[in-house]
């Protein structure tokens, strides 16, 4: 099989020649007459996603004549790191604050205190449980997670064990047997479990047998995929709910026999895409990085202006495979910057 750059190369390359409108919304007017400190906090410095998100506000804040603060933890599970910057921001007089939280109410006291110095709070990708925040820019984690039941049911012909690896702070981990889990981990994690457990429950020869949680450590992923499949050695699905917890299920069932556990991802890194094409992973959700990072830094200026901004920006969500990777608009969403 040819490799996934050369099998990709002649799309990307047209793709290239008409970058600017394949990622960057179509601003209409927003005034750049003035530069606005920005700051954009989000909940780790590292993976491909968070670099595509941080590309997309870029070029948001290049469009907009922003100067925009990149600010991230080493590790999503960082919760009191990530409310420490957030009030470094507010020290800083930030005029706008675009937050992608690593907990619902973990962040939320802290978001307060900025609308109470009147700083505007945006939550991207992750919603924050406080009133005060002006409007949520990224995708339907409940949805995300019934299109992965589907098609990972779909593939496991409506019977069997499936098991999750699923992402959120380390803190919450012992606290999975109670409600706290809903109310201090992430949301986005939270809403793609749930979407993806009801969907599930319409299958009575489907069972869950395991939800993991992982943190922003691949080896963690790698672990406790390992566990699993040696506490349930008749699993035939696994289903994993971010970047991290993907790539690190993924390098484990890379080891087994070919199509022994199939395997529905999230995110769509170039390790993500090649486990896709060598067919160790059969389908992965992806979103919009891109879109999020640039329609959170330009509803930000908008808000600043007095503008009014929707609550809620959808992004969207959608499944690739082998059959619809290839597709132009899919090639889009999968390669956003190629130059």
């Amino acid at each position: 099989m040819r490799s996934l750059r050369t099998l990709l190369l002649p799309v990307c390359a047209a793709g290239s020649l008409l970058l600017t409108s394949c990622v960057s919304p179509q601003p209409d007017y927003v005034s750049t007459g003035r530069t606005r400190n920005i700051d954009m906090i989000v909940k780790m410095s590292k993976g491909d996603y968070w670099n595509t998100v941080k590309l997309g506000a870029e070029a948001a804040a290049k469009d907009f004549n922003v100067n925009l603060n990149f600010k991230a933890p080493d590790s999503e599970s960082d919760i009191n790191g990530q409310v420490a910057l957030v009030q470094e921001s507010i020290q800083g007089k930030a005029d706008a604050i675009v937050l992608a939280a690593s907990s619902y109410m973990g962040l939320a006291q802290v978001v307060d205190q900025a609308a109470y110095v009147k700083i505007p709070v945006l939550s991207v990708d992750a919603e924050v449980g406080s009133a005060k925040v002006t409007s949520y820019i990224g995708s339907n984690g409940y949805e995300a997670g019934q299109k992965a039941a589907e098609r990972l049911i779909e593939l496991l012909k409506g019977y069997g064990e499936i098991g999750i690896l699923n992402f959120t702070s380390s803190s919450v981990h012992q606290e999975t047997e109670s409600s706290s889990v809903f109310d201090y981990g992430a949301r986005d994690a939270n809403e793609r479990e749930k979407g993806f457990l009801n969907y599930a429950a319409r299958y009575p020869n489907v069972h869950v047998v395991q939800i993991s949680y992982t943190s922003s450590s691949e080896a963690e992923a790698e672990q406790l995929t390992r566990d699993m499949l040696h506490k349930h050695p008749a699993l035939r699905g696994i289903a994993t709910m971010n970047e991290t917890a993907s790539q690190g299920a993924g390098k484990v069932v890379q080891t087994l026999k070919r199509g022994a556990v199939k395997m529905v991802a999230f995110d769509s890194s170039p390790a993500m895409m090649e486990l896709l094409q060598e067919g160790t992973v059969q389908a992965t959700v992806i979103q919009n990085p891109f879109s999020n990072g640039y329609l959170a830094v330009k509803q930000a200026v908008q808000v600043l202006e007095g503008k009014k901004v929707e609550e809620r920006v959808d992004t969207g969500t959608k499944l690739i495979d082998l059959e619809n990777m290839l597709w132009p608009e899919n090639q889009k969403l999968l390669f956003p910057f190629v130059r």
